[in-house]
């Protein structure tokens, strides 16, 4: 299996497998809330102007997180589809 890195370090249009949820709380707790569970594919879809937050394409629907909160956030990317 190839390594994991932290969700905030893709750039713009890479296709990532959850792997691990780091955190621990209410920050956990609001990650399994907004269907970040380990194994669900996100894509990144843009950064904000200043880089800060981005947004995210999960389960139909679009997210954004700061890059604070993707970091606590581990994934491998999904080599097998583009775009």
């Amino acid at each position: 299996m190839a390594d994991s890195i932290q969700l905030h370090l893709l750039q713009p249009g890479q296709r990532a497998i959850i792997t691990r949820i780091n955190g621990a709380g209410a920050l956990r707790r609001r990650f399994v809330e907004m269907g970040i569970i380990k194994g669900e594919t996100i894509l990144i879809e843009r950064n904000a102007p200043m880089g800060d937050p981005v947004e995210y394409f999960i389960k139909g629907y679009h997210l954004a997180l700061r890059k604070e909160e993707a970091a606590q956030i581990e994934v491998v990317l999904n080599e097998g589809e583009n775009g």
